[in-house]
């Protein structure tokens, strides 16, 4: 049995360049699962999903499961209950389901894989039975630029419930990964295939490395026979009961913690007291009740240069946490109007003197963003996420240009806070918090002094690109 690093090893010590494929399949092999039943979930919740296809879909799951059929009738099921749909429509809430549901069922082992074949030059492919829409943002997320999936039939912008190309199953997939390996000049024995199910034979056959990887019994078998390499991924976290638990456990220690800060902010008419108090204390609290420990690095940038406008890379409700124990005092953030009267945040952000924007309206967000740059004036700092939101994976989003705008207005420098870990921690839309180890590394503060409006977004891609860097290549201490 192989291990991720002996194949990544195998890729390393393999020819460069683009004529060479790493053919990957999508349902078990890049994800712990499968996105129809993802997807299916979400049509059901909504409403969507009529009772005669319900019955279709289970009777052809039985089919698959239990008498051997191929997903063929199953998938043309599926596709039939889209008819009528806007594309646009679509793709708004295939979006949605990744970032809900398919972002954490990723093998996390999976971008090391494909991050290792990118490094050589390799032209990496998702070859998949499922529709494009089930695909399309895991791709975007993982940077792959090529699907070879089962279409539907589109006209005027309207999904018309026909298939619009052959199902890629079986002998179907292995057929558009010839197709496609023609019109790319892609050397298909010099290249790589990766999938979990014996149906994927003929096309794992295609290829001069063919890989058994998160393999059902029937290909471990077939690989074991014919010498191919087997490898098993480290699943996505699971929730357990004391997980649950410690999670309860750790915010009632917060909410404890901000009730006694709240005492001490009135006893002492003192609201930036009972905010340093529920940051430090109640922060700390939390991370040692969920088991959650930090592995700092710069730690002494967090006090070269402040106040300063503190950046950091948002995946889950655990950065808030981190955010508190790492900055420890004097300091506010920037969060969306709606949290302005959660009964959870509400109150942290009332201590802290947190300054809200409507995302919705620009114009509001930017007036919303002023008494954050008039508490930069004086003198306390600002904790906020240039991607403006939370990302369900690892991945970098773009940054927005306010947080570099009140740096510039305020005049005080930015400093890049780099997590890493915290979305595997505590998912980004999970209220559990799993124990663990989140690395952070600050880096240097950078001066805003000689920045221009007409530079802003030169500037912002240098910062950015410091967070690429820093994630791509950790740095020892």
């Amino acid at each position: 049995m192989a291990d991720i690093e002996w194949l990544i090893e195998q890729i390393d010590s393999s020819h460069e360049g683009p004529q060479i494929g790493a053919f990957l399949d999508f349902d078990g092999t890049l994800i712990a699962g499968y996105s129809a039943a993802a997807f299916f979930k979400y049509r059901l919740r909504r409403g969507e999903i009529s009772v005669s296809e319900v019955v279709k879909t289970v009777t052809e799951s039985i089919n698959v499961e239990r008498r051997g059929h191929d997903v063929s009738e199953m998938m043309r099921v599926g596709v039939q209950g889209q008819a009528g749909r806007e594309v646009d429509e679509m793709d708004a809430w295939a979006a949605n389901v990744f970032s809900r549901k398919i972002a954490g069922m990723i093998y996390p082992d999976a971008r090391l894989l494909i991050e290792a074949h990118r490094r050589k030059g390799h032209t990496v492919v998702i070859a998949s039975s499922a529709t494009r829409p089930q695909i399309q943002a895991t791709a975007d997320d993982l940077g792959i630029d090529h699907i070879i999936a089962t279409e539907m039939e589109e006209k005027d912008g309207i999904i018309t419930g026909e298939l619009g190309s052959d199902i890629r199953w079986g002998q179907g997939k292995a057929d558009a990964v010839i197709e496609f390996a023609d019109e790319a000049g892609i050397d298909l024995e010099m290249s790589f295939a990766y999938s979990n199910g014996e149906e994927d034979l003929p096309f794992l056959e295609l290829v001069g490395y063919p890989c058994a990887l998160n393999p059902d019994q029937e290909l471990h078998d077939i690989a074991k026979e014919r010498g191919w390499p087997s490898c098993t991924l480290n699943t996505p976290r699971s929730t357990s009961i004391v997980d649950v638990g410690r999670s309860a456990a750790a915010v009632g220690m917060f909410a404890g913690s901000v009730a006694a800060a709240a005492g001490l902010a009135v006893l002492n008419r003192s609201r930036s007291l009972g905010a340093n108090v529920a940051a430090s204390v109640g922060c700390d609290l939390v991370l040692a009740s969920a088991g959650v420990r930090l592995h700092v690095i710069g730690e002494e940038n967090i006090w070269a240069a402040r106040p300063a406008v503190f950046l950091f890379n948002h995946q889950s409700q655990l950065d808030v946490f981190v955010l508190g124990s790492l900055l420890r005092k004097d300091f506010t953030g920037v969060a969306k109007k709606s949290l302005e009267k959660d009964p959870f945040f509400g109150p942290i952000g009332y201590l802290a003197d947190v300054a809200y924007i409507d995302r919705s309206n620009s114009a509001e967000a930017r007036k919303g963003l002023e008494p954050a740059v008039e508490s930069l004036r004086s003198g306390k700092s600002i904790a906020i996420a240039p991607e403006g939101t939370r990302s369900p994976t690892p991945r970098l989003l773009p940054f927005k240009k306010g947080p570099f705008h009140m740096a510039m207005q305020a005049g005080v420098p930015v400093v890049p806070i780099v997590m890493r870990n915290a979305g595997q921690i505590m998912a980004a839309h999970s209220m559990v918090i799993h124990p663990g180890t989140v690395d952070v590394a600050v880096l240097p503060p950078v001066p805003t002094e000689d920045w221009t409006r007409e530079d802003l977004d030169e500037r912002i891609a240098e910062v950015r690109q410091m967070y690429l860097d820093t994630l791509g290549d950790w740095p020892e201490e």
